[in-house]
């Protein structure tokens, strides 16, 4: 392959997903959106026809595998996956520089640390000259063979996240900085014995936002190339599972520093994190619910999240809601409304989507994936909607059940948007409860919620992190440990790796 004179040759490649360990769900091939060619440079925006670093490089499109969070990945499918990369790195090299994008919580069948097997696979393809910089979500893992296989390394500083585009481009300037002429960086690499759910570390709030402002500001250092906070994977039982400091650049006296101050201070605000809304139990939330004039008020099913590795089939909020004398009546009877979103099952969608609207139906539903918490519903109502081409759930049906209308999906679906609801009919504003499988809500659930609540429901992704075992870890972390097992304080140096 010959080179473009003055134009240097960047790699695009990666593979994404957010595994939860706890989840009974696989991730096969069905979960994977694959994308080579241009059709992968141009899911960039910075890279897309036109724009300055688009004409700074000839970047090619290998091949990029991403999938909404689920459970851990099928060997044969990640196998499959780092081979063509590595085969076609080789067969379409010789490269300058490889974007490596990827999450950095892949859990993968008979892996413990999948991102790092896969930079390692990287690397091995383009030689040890090639610059390969990963670029990665804040909640992902970042352990020493990760860190030390690629030569850059960065990941988003806001959480919920509103910095996706922003926290990638910033890792391609970096490299075809260092291509040009700045030539690898040093990098100060250190984890904290902290693991806590995304949350309980939103930037929106302190402690998170100050500890992340601090971030934004070493990175801005002289010698200081970029500075990044990763806060761990929470549902996962792995030994990388826990909180990272990455400081990069040409000074490694204060990389050193910096990393180490940035690590100490995440360790010493560790009880200072606290969820991101008012929590309860399931009866508390309802108490809350029933006993407030606020419309729509949201409960976040939080166990069963399927956008943080849960199987989203989990029906045990459902069947209290489906048992609940406040929502036995719609209210022009005199009950309350609610929306339940919602449980994916192919077979009960089917079965309802058949039945067609107007039709009084009787399925079992849920619990197909993960059983564990509670069975399978019964489910009977009247079908209301009914969408066969929704392009994440296929099917789609809305089954009202006395004041509960339980929006049933073919496939696994989130509902983060209002548009979400209105395109099946329902009104979430005009709602009195409205219930999602998620965690910290999305900013637009947000901005229309009148009130909200987190409730610790159980699934794949608990947030009482205590009640799900942890064998795997390692060492002493917290939560799980109590500040004895850390004696005098953990180690917190730094090292340059």
């Amino acid at each position: 392959m010959t080179r473009t004179p003055g134009r240097p040759r960047i790699a695009v490649c990666g593979m994404a997903i957010e595994s939860s360990t706890y989840s009974p769900h696989r991730s096969g091939w069905a979960a994977f959106t694959l994308l080579r060619g241009n059709d992968l440079v141009r899911r960039y925006p910075f890279l897309r026809d036109g724009a300055p670093l688009r004409r700074a490089a000839e970047w090619v499109g290998v091949l990029r595998a991403a999938a909404f969070p689920g459970g851990p990945v099928l060997t044969d499918v990640y196998e499959t996956v780092r081979t063509e990369i590595g085969l076609a790195l080789e067969a379409q090299g010789p490269f300058d520089g490889v974007l490596l994008d990827v999450h950095g919580a892949m859990s993968v069948l008979g892996y413990t640390d999948a991102e790092a097997d896969l930079a390692r696979a990287v690397r091995a393809a383009v030689g040890p000259d090639c610059l390969v910089a990963a670029t990665m979500d804040v909640h992902g893992n970042v352990s020493r063979d990760l860190a030390r296989a690629v030569d850059l390394v960065s990941c988003h500083r806001t959480a919920a996240h509103e910095d996706d585009d922003e926290a990638r481009e910033r890792v391609a300037t970096d490299l075809l900085r260092r291509i040009d002429g700045g030539g690898r960086p040093h990098k100060a690499w250190v984890q904290v014995p902290v693991l806590l759910p995304g949350e309980r570390t939103s930037t929106r709030h302190e402690p998170a936002k100050g500890i992340y402002e601090d971030v934004a500001r070493v990175a801005e250092l002289d010698g200081v190339l970029d500075a990044s906070l990763w806060v761990g994977y929470a549902w996962a039982d792995e030994p990388r599972c826990r909180a990272a400091v990455v400081v990069t650049g040409d000074e490694p006296d204060v990389l050193v520093r910096e990393a180490g101050r940035l690590a100490r201070r995440y360790w010493d605000a560790r009880n200072e994190f606290d969820l991101v809304a008012p929590a309860g139990t399931y009866e508390e939330c309802l108490a809350a619910v029933l006993a407030s004039d606020a419309r729509p008020f949201l409960l976040s099913d939080s166990g069963d999240n399927p956008m943080a590795g849960g199987a989203g089939d989990v029906t045990w909020t459902l069947a209290r809601l489906l048992a609940e004398p406040a929502f036995a009546r719609p209210p022009e009877e005199g009950g309350r409304s609610a929306v339940y979103a919602s449980l994916p099952d192919a077979a009960a969608a089917r079965l309802v989507a058949d039945a067609g609207v107007g039709a009084v139906v009787e399925v079992e539903a849920g619990a197909r994936v993960d059983a564990g918490p509670h069975g399978p519903v019964t489910l009977r109502g009247v079908v209301e909607h009914v969408r066969t081409d929704d392009p994440l759930a296929g099917i789609v049906c809305v089954v009202a059940a006395g004041g509960l209308r339980v929006i049933l999906t073919g496939r696994r679906r989130p509902f983060h948007l209002e548009s979400d609801f209105t395109a099946l009919g329902v009104d979430p504003r005009g709602t009195d409860v409205v219930v999602v499988k998620i965690g910290n809500l999305e900013t637009e659930l947000r901005d229309m919620a009148e009130d909200w609540m987190l409730m610790l429901t159980p699934g794949g992704v608990d947030q009482d992190l205590l009640r799900l075992p942890r064998t795997n870890l390692g060492g002493p972390v917290h939560p799980f440990d109590g500040d004895a097992a850390f004696g005098d304080g953990p180690d917190l140096t730094p090292e340059l790796v």
